[in-house]
């Protein structure tokens, strides 16, 4: 139908939500926003279903969740009646709506007779990939919009392994959500009814401690923590995020005695007043940290994202001030320090493997390869790097030890199979500790291994592409990349050029290699002097992203190359 047809749909619709009626009211004269939000419905990406909060097929609202929800419901439907009555894990994060959300996804499963269990307030997304597999659930249903502006809301499916449903898994929940023709009558079951059937329970100290007793595992050097972990001054800060409710706890017993909280970024606030945008990876997010940071002389500042799955962090330097690391930095220098503490401690396996996305630093390659370790890529999104996780436990080929994203996502224990800044704020905190006992920073611990590996730097640019349009011209800009077949960027020649929709790596030689990997709407090129180019459209926003990755003798020049390609990207695509 056209967006008109599916505007009048709404306007007719018998007992809208009263909110939702007058929201549309104040739409009714912006043909803009009703086109954008009642041509298309929303689909699943690399991070699920997310999307502008309001009224519109387009968006965010208890009848597109009711509509997910139902065909997740449907699709179980088709299950042995023993999955089914496995049941499903719900939470949700501190979003506007994002309670009202998770309680009406349960109020459909319920309708099908499908088990629900209800966090009693919110919790993070790691904790929700956690309870999937404690519970033994079929599936789990996250509510967040992870770390994008306030206006946003999210709805992400977990798999019976924990990880966020894979694609072809999503592709087919898609196809039964598609066939619910009418989402103002999706049955709903009331929250009193599903109690008293057992449909519905609430659930949380009761996971929340089996959570924490996992995460107490993931400290290597429970004697460094003892002797230095007391004298470490942390500040950490949720961004009125869901980190609020476990982190205190977490670092208390890991053994960190000595942090404290930003606390006008402890409250739980929809509208994220303190930064416009919650995301670790930004340096205005870490402002108030900084003040707090140095009133107190903090070594570190931790940041995580209202979801609390990704982890940011900035390092006191010799002057007082704050170095924030970027999601790479991170990734490096707790790689380095689990398979040199291992080492150390002689558990170190070897048929040790890691696992990163293909845009993500080769400096974790590096330092992989030096200790023996096996690095395995995967295609950007954490469900495929959960993917490796669940092949090494069936084929026992692999012992998996760590795997991330460069945005900012890592997993050091795989009880989780989601990245996890629970776990990340535990060992980064330790590995901290290891440099203050040395009279060092991870900041010193970082150009010790670029001393040692070589300079490498990346960079992340996103072009948005906003309206209605914006999806179209995406595509547009992929197929003339294709099209071109660039040969050279900056004067470098491209060695290699790895399409993944393709599923083929084609060379500068006329060679042409099938990449094993699921289709996905990326590409690569490895250039002649060790530098990488990778361009991706989003899975979760209206942009394309372009990663850069560099190596050098120093850290001058390596960023001096990034400058000069992100120049020649912008350069081709002015043409």
């Amino acid at each position: 139908m056209s967006w008109q047809d599916n505007y009048q749909l709404w306007q007719k619709a018998q007992n809208l939500d009263l909110d939702l009626k007058a929201q549309l009211k104040e739409m009714a004269d912006d043909p803009k926003a009703l086109e954008d939000a009642f041509t298309a419905p929303m689909e699943f990406g690399t991070a699920g279903m997310r999307g502008v909060l309001g009224p519109g097929i387009n968006r965010m609202n208890i009848y597109t969740v009711r509509q997910a929800t139902e065909g997740l419901a449907n699709f179980m439907d088709t299950l042995d009646d023993t999955t089914k009555q496995r049941g499903v894990a719900i939470s949700y994060d501190s979003r506007y709506n994002s309670e009202l959300f998770a309680h009406e996804a349960a109020k459909v499963l319920g309708a099908h007779g499908i088990p629900s269990y209800v966090f009693d307030q919110l919790r993070p997304t790691p904790e929700l990939s956690f309870t999937v597999r404690y519970l033994k659930t079929y599936a789990g249903i996250m509510i967040t919009a992870s770390h994008n502006p306030k206006q946003y809301n999210g709805y992400k499916i977990y798999g019976p392994d924990g990880g966020q449903m894979p694609p072809k898994e999503a592709d087919l929940i898609t196809s039964y959500v598609r066939k619910v023709a009418d989402i103002f009558s999706i049955p709903v079951v009331a929250e009193t009814k599903l109690r008293e059937a057992g449909l519905m329970h609430l659930i949380g100290e009761d996971v929340d401690q089996a959570y924490l007793a996992d995460l107490k595992t993931v400290t290597i050097n429970s004697d460094l923590v003892a002797k230095t972990g007391k004298d470490m001054k942390l500040v950490y800060t949720p961004l009125h995020g869901t980190g609020k409710m476990l982190a205190e706890r977490v670092l208390h017993n890991a053994g960190f005695q000595g942090f404290s909280i930003v606390t006008k970024q402890a409250i739980l606030d929809p509208e994220f007043p303190t930064t416009p945008f919650p995301n670790p990876e930004f340096p205005q997010t870490f402002d108030l940290a900084i003040q707090l940071g140095q009133q107190e002389g903090a070594d570190v500042l931790i940041a995580t994202d209202p979801d609390a799955d990704r982890l940011g962090t900035a390092v006191r330097q010799p002057d007082g001030s704050y170095q924030l690391l970027t999601g790479n930095q991170i990734a490096s220098i707790l790689l380095h320090y689990i398979l040199q503490a291992r080492k150390d401690a002689g558990t170190l396996p070897a048929n040790g493997a890691v696992v990163k996305s293909i845009v993500s630093t080769e400096l974790a390659t590096k330092i992989a390869e030096s200790y023996g370790v096996k690095m395995i890529d995967v295609e950007t999104g954490f469900k495929f790097i959960a993917e490796q996780i669940e092949h090494f436990e069936e084929t026992g080929e692999h012992e998996f030890l760590f795997g991330f994203e460069e945005s900012y996502g890592y997993l050091v224990k795989p009880f989780v199979r989601d990245k996890d800044a629970m776990q990340a704020t535990v060992l980064l905190s330790e590995v901290a500790a290891y440099y203050k006992a040395q009279g060092l920073t991870l900041y010193d611990g970082l150009e010790k291994l670029y001393q040692e590996y070589g300079y490498y730097s990346e960079k992340t640019v996103s072009k948005d592409f906003p309206g209605i349009k914006g999806g179209q011209e995406m595509q547009d800009l992929m197929a003339r990349f294709r099209a071109e077949k660039p040969s050279a960027f900056n004067k470098v020649d491209v060695n290699v050029t790895e399409d993944y929709e393709a599923q083929k790596a084609y060379y500068a030689d006329g060679k042409v290699e099938t990449i094993d990997m699921p289709v996905s709407n990326v590409l690569k090129y490895k250039l002649e002097d060790g530098t990488w180019i990778a361009i991706r459209p989003s899975g979760t926003e209206p942009k394309i992203k372009f990663y850069v990755g560099t190596q050098a003798e120093s850290e001058k020049a390596a960023e001096a190359k990034l400058d000069a390609f992100e120049t020649a990207l912008n350069e081709f695509m002015a043409q």
